[in-house]
């Protein structure tokens, strides 16, 4: 399953969903909204988001690394 992480470059909760992702070994892009402007109108204050591209289900902060392993469908932690 790929993911993309919506996210600001000045945004620590961003930095933190990042290092989650990269952690559990997920495959991801990250679009900054500051080089988006369809997504800046989109999610503008909601990020960070993580959406899952096949299916377009969003898990929006706050999470922490257990709730978007189950969310991402990871089975071992």
């Amino acid at each position: 399953m790929r993911l993309t992480l919506y996210r600001r470059s000045d945004c620590s909760l961003c930095q933190l969903a990042e290092t989650m992702l990269v952690e559990a070994g997920m495959d991801f892009a990250a679009v900054w909204l500051e080089d988006d402007a369809a997504a800046e109108q989109r999610y503008g204050w909601r990020i960070p988001v993580v959406r899952q591209d096949d299916t377009g289900a969003e898990l929006d902060w706050p999470f922490d690394s257990v709730k978007l392993r189950r969310w991402g469908g990871v089975k071992a932690f």
